[in-house]
């Protein structure tokens, strides 16, 4: 209980840009979660890289952050998350190779068509990146679980205390936002 009101402390003073709230509650809570990261997905060097990304972001928004009663579990939960979205972009990854591997494209290519490839796909990142800019907090809030957590209109209603043709809405502009950005 001690710890926990501890860690508590130091995240409403990192809340107010303390960096050295923020040093002590990642010394504190740094190999634990790694511990964590790893029975989720039995990959020390994942767990561990995806704990430093979860602190990274936790400083970078340090400003934006809610209050949280629980900050391990609030760090569990979100390095869990994004210790799946890790292992999702893996698997797929390891699909497309395996698919290329089977059609022998990928041993055709060459090394300029692969870098055209790779600059092209960051571009896509960048485009996507800047068009999630121009959505609100909230549509991107329901962007993030439907399509990401794959949560469906009565779930997000259900979870967002709102109804879902409100959720249907929001999610619909959204997209609409997206394809402009996308087709601008």
């Amino acid at each position: 209980m001690q710890s926990k009101l501890s860690h508590h402390l130091l995240w409403e003073r990192l809340r107010t840009s303390d960096k050295d709230a923020f040093f002590d509650l990642y010394k504190e809570l740094y190999y634990p979660l790694v511990n964590f990261g790893i029975r989720v997905c039995a990959d020390a060097d994942i767990a561990g890289e995806a704990t430093d990304q979860v602190f990274t972001t936790i400083w970078e928004k340090h400003e934006a952050l809610n209050r949280v009663d629980n900050v391990e579990a609030y760090l569990r939960t979100f390095l869990k998350r994004k210790l799946l979205r890790i292992m999702e972009r893996k698997r797929k990854i390891n699909d497309a190779l395996f698919n290329a591997g089977a059609e022998g494209d990928w041993m055709e290519m060459s090394y300029e068509e692969f870098i055209v490839k790779v600059q092209s796909d960051e571009l896509v990142r960048y485009q996507l990146k800047t068009a999630l800019e121009k959505l609100t907090f909230r549509q991107k809030q329901l962007i993030h679980l439907k399509f990401f957590d794959g949560l469906s209109y009565e779930q997000i209603a259900e979870q967002t205390n709102q109804t879902i043709k409100t959720a249907y809405n929001t999610i619909y502009d959204a997209l609409k936002i997206l394809r402009k950005e996308f087709n601008a």
